[in-house]
């Protein structure tokens, strides 16, 4: 483990991400099996937090952007805050959504399709965000996530409603379609990853990348769609499970997106106005924590220590020769082993 590379490849706003949700579905899910009583306002703390993070960032980074202008004619620096406030235009509209959820659980007086009105309106935002940022090679994930699931909001808001009296398994027809979608990708993985690991002209690096990312895939997308199943089948009443059995699958993926932010480079350098990779801005911040940044460990046995303690035996004393046949050992054709070995061996006299 190098915590050097941690420091640099870490991802601190998707780490916020998939942490607030990681709460707050497990106090939804306490919630919802009665083990806690709180409002719904409570259950929805994470969320709040979330979303404070991300206005004071945006705030503090609008201002210093204000107070320099000479920042403005930087041109990288310059596409990074449009998408810093694209991204929090569509975290306004879904905190719009999230106030409006826990106001009509609360109150239960007014329709379900006024409470996702704000889903409504960041889908086509999240279409122009998508377009923006593949014109400026830009990472919008939740933007697409946002985009291709507008007709998933729809049949959900006419499902609560009783527009419509569709099972649950029916109504989640476009999220069964995008996970079909996600299936393909963790099998394009998985037959990669095979293929690599039985070619002798691949790497040893590029085969470990292609097994961890088909890992990667599995454990986050298996665990999702086993959540899916079990949540369509509780709300149709197939099973009588738990809303806590029901969440366990989607807490191991939200675990493993949770570690992978370790490894997941990127993130808005104008969040919080540090124009700067969060983590270099840290260990300036606190100079003490740079002595653990240049750490590596080694988890590997080391034969070298072994030898060490072992007592030492004397050589044997070598006889001295006239001639000295050298011979070289040479791989086979095709494959490439580093330095050919080397044998001597002496000849008596």
């Amino acid at each position: 483990m190098n915590l050097r590379e941690l420091f640099q490849d870490f991802n601190p706003s998707k780490f916020l991400i998939y942490a607030s949700l990681l709460l707050f579905s497990v106090l939804l899910v306490l919630r919802l099996d009665g083990v806690i009583q709180w409002s719904y306002w409570a259950v929805f703390t994470p969320i709040w937090l979330w979303k404070l993070m991300v206005v004071v960032g945006a705030s503090v980074g609008t201002g210093v952007w204000a107070y320099n202008p000479r920042y403005r004619a930087e041109g990288e620096m310059c596409v990074e805050f449009k998408a810093m406030l694209i991204a929090v235009g569509i975290h306004v509209l879904l905190l719009m959504f999230e106030v409006l959820v826990c106001d009509r659980i609360e109150r239960g007086s007014y329709f379900w399709l006024l409470v996702f009105m704000p889903l409504f309106f960041i889908s086509p935002l999240s279409v122009a965000a998508c377009v923006w940022g593949f014109r400026h090679d830009r990472s919008l994930e939740l933007e697409i996530m946002c985009s291709v699931n507008i007709l998933q909001f729809i049949f959900i808001a006419l499902r609560l409603d009783n527009i419509i009296s569709w099972s649950w398994l029916v109504v989640c027809v476009p999220l069964w379609i995008l996970m079909s979608f996600l299936c393909l990708v963790v099998l394009y993985y998985i037959i990669w990853s095979m293929l690599f690991l039985h070619s002798v002209d691949v790497i040893a690096e590029q085969r470990r990348t292609y097994v961890s990312m088909a890992v990667r895939w599995m454990t986050i997308v298996v665990p999702l769609l086993i959540f899916e199943v079990l949540l369509v089948h509780k709300l149709d009443g197939y099973n009588k499970l738990s809303f806590v059995s029901v969440f366990v699958p989607l807490w191991i993926s939200l675990v493993t997106l949770l570690i992978t932010t370790l490894g997941q480079k990127g993130g808005n350098h104008w969040w919080f106005g540090i124009r700067k990779d969060f983590c270099h801005f840290l260990l300036e911040l606190l100079p003490f924590l740079r002595e653990y940044g240049n750490i590596s460990y080694n988890l590997q046995h080391d034969d070298s220590e072994a030898i060490e303690e072992m007592p030492a035996i004397p050589e044997p004393q070598k006889n001295t020769s006239i001639f000295q046949h050298k011979e070289v050992i040479l791989p086979s054709p095709g494959k490439y082993f580093g330095p050919p070995p080397k044998l001597y061996i002496d000849m008596p006299d």
